[in-house]
């Protein structure tokens, strides 16, 4: 028989395993090891493209600070379908680099949205449905409005996301200004130098503040937090919402772009927005932006806990909005 300094061995030994086996197991879970890459822009694009090459195209856009990996559930779903499926790291993130060293890290909205276009471009991609969340519903939501014969669908997360440096002057009540806490702090040279030094941790504070029933393990985490190492990340961030609050004026390229926007754009393609029942970031009510959706529309809460990464949360219930904004 074992004594009981064997036995404790023995168990903090089989626990050890475990462990171990356990982490296997995690890192063993889904992950896109296929990226390819285009110049596309200003831009060197790292991008997953699944599916047949004839099928009809899906491009699905990610928000900060998350990465393609939200989509890691979806895309099967969709390629199950037929579906053409174009998963880009947007400018800042995973394996996306500047062609050129000295070109600004610019963050602003109209960026990003031509981001998509030139890629669109450099893939021979004419016209695609597009979907996503957060700063990818944004993006989306700005191709879809200004560039429509572009956009065969939207499916946006959280609705109409489209903004103007004059609105984001506007003060809001306290509550709301609480929950933009990092907007503010980016505005400073310390929270600048605060994210590039700890853009990990604080991402994961993000992730649990945005979803805060979503019980992610540490690989699930890891597997993203990789993309934000990418050396523009802290960059565009920091630029994106300084911009929004008016600190920084953006390039003047996208001058004429920001300034159709400012009006608020009606979105006019068949358009399917999704709400999570329990989404911890700033967010709209639908109620708010219905309006602004003119061509044949629907709105779903998809229940269940799910927060603010709902492509990566509910990944059924995003990909049948995929699937049937099509069918509008």
């Amino acid at each position: 028989m074992m004594n009981t300094t064997h036995r404790q061995v023995f168990a903090a030994t089989a626990l050890a395993i475990a462990a171990l086996f356990g982490a296997a197991q995690a890192q063993a879970a889904p992950a896109f090891d296929d990226i390819k890459q285009i110049n596309a822009g200003e831009l060197n694009v790292g991008y997953v493209d699944q599916g047949p090459v004839d099928g009809p195209v899906v491009i699905l856009l990610h928000g900060w600070p998350y990465d393609i990996n939200s989509y890691v559930d979806v895309v099967p779903k969709l390629t199950a379908q037929g579906y053409r499926v174009i998963v880009p790291h947007l400018r800042g993130y995973g394996s996306t680099r500047f062609l050129d060293a000295k070109a600004p890290r610019n963050g602003e909205p109209a960026a990003l949205a031509a981001d998509v276009l030139a890629l669109m471009d450099a893939l021979q991609i004419r016209q695609a449905t597009l979907a996503g969340y957060d700063w990818g519903a944004r993006t989306a939501d700005i191709v879809a409005a200004l560039w429509p014969q572009r956009v065969k669908g939207l499916v946006s997360v959280s609705g109409y996301l489209i903004g103007s440096q004059e609105a984001g002057k506007q003060p809001l009540a306290p509550e709301a200004e609480l929950q933009w806490w990092y907007q503010f702090y980016f505005a400073t040279e310390r929270g600048r130098i605060g994210y590039e030094k700890n853009h990990r941790d604080f991402a994961k504070l993000i992730w649990k503040l945005a979803s805060p029933q979503w019980q992610f393990d540490e690989a699930t985490y890891a597997r993203s937090a990789v993309s934000l190492d990418n050396p523009d990340h802290a960059a565009v961030t920091v630029s994106n919402y300084r911009w929004r609050l008016g600190l920084e004026t953006g390039e003047a390229k996208y001058a004429a772009l920001e300034a159709k926007l400012a009006t608020f754009p009606s979105i006019g393609v068949p358009s399917i927005t999704l709400e999570g029942d329990a989404n911890g970031a700033p967010h709209p009510e639908p109620a708010a932006y219905a309006q602004r959706f003119t061509g044949k529309y629907q709105h779903r809460l998809i229940g269940g806990g799910v927060g603010h990464n709902l492509p990566q949360e509910a990944p059924e219930a995003f990909a049948q909005a995929v699937i049937e904004v099509g069918k509008l």
